[in-house]
């Protein structure tokens, strides 16, 4: 007889950062506030993933777990990936992450498999189809400063900042039940062009886009440029963004399951 796994939570990979601990111990790191947003909100269980081809392929993540959480991270994605050089502008680099995030995220979203971006993610999402970014927002024109605030407590850091307004009728707006919702902002980089699948669905009132989905896409693959998983469990903003996200990692996890035999 088949071993009953039906209740076990769908699992979901949570896109990792390096991370020099001490200036010397490289790790793969990952904030817990995405673990718990997962974990409490989204129902599912979190699973740390390190970001590096020598240690995990595309093929074996996308069998391992459900969905996936592509997170913030202090490093840019390379301008290489959307066809620009490098420069002092562009600030720091994970190119290891960007060998397994894009050609993952492009793979998941051409299976149907869920796919959540955060901040650095957003841009992942964006770039692996087509997008390019400007590397420096604040230096724009007409743009404000969306970086963190380098003093004060995590408190004020993540907190709400400005308004993004989304598409009348679109799909944020009907999941957030509003079409103008208030969110934190921790962000350097920002869309420059988008690719032409990628949908704008919501922008700051600077016209930062802050909220894309990818056309035709027969999963879920809602991002946003601001940081969620600042207490998920009670924003307004946050809830219905990582409960729809497990809704739909459960229902991949229940289509792949094999069926349990009875007696």
């Amino acid at each position: 007889m088949q071993q009953d796994t039906s209740f076990r939570r769908p699992v979901v990979g949570i896109i990792s950062n390096q991370h020099l601990i001490n200036e010397q111990y490289l790790t793969h790191a990952g904030g817990a506030m995405n673990s718990e947003a997962i974990a409490c909100v989204s129902g599912c269980m979190p699973l740390l993933i390190p970001t590096d081809p020598r240690y995990v392929s595309v093929e074996e993540l996308m069998q391992a777990c459900d969905g996936f959480l592509f997170t913030g991270g202090r490093p840019n994605v390379h301008p290489e990936e959307y066809g620009e050089a490098e420069t002092d502008a562009h600030g720091d680099f994970d190119r290891a992450r960007d060998a397994i995030a894009l050609p993952l995220i492009r793979a998941c979203v051409e299976a149907g498999q869920p796919v959540l971006g955060i901040c650095r993610g957003f841009q992942e999402v964006a770039v692996a189809f087509g997008s390019t970014l400007h590397p420096e927002i604040r230096e724009l024109e007409g743009r404000d400063n969306h970086r963190m605030p380098p003093e004060g407590t995590l408190e004020e850091k993540f907190e709400l900042r400005h308004t993004v307004e989304f598409t009348k009728g679109g799909v944020f707006e009907k999941l957030m039940g509003a079409q103008e919702v208030m969110t934190n902002t921790l962000h350097g980089q920002g869309i420059c062009c988008a690719g032409e699948r990628v949908v704008i669905d919501g922008h700051a009132p600077d016209g930062t886009p802050e909220a894309i989905y990818i056309k035709d896409a027969p999963g879920f693959t809602l991002s946003v440029q601001w940081h969620p998983e600042w207490n998920a469990a009670n924003d307004p903003v946050s809830r219905p963004l990582f409960e729809a996200f497990g809704e739909a990692t459960r229902a991949w996890h229940a289509k792949r399951q094999p069926e349990v035999a009875v007696g």
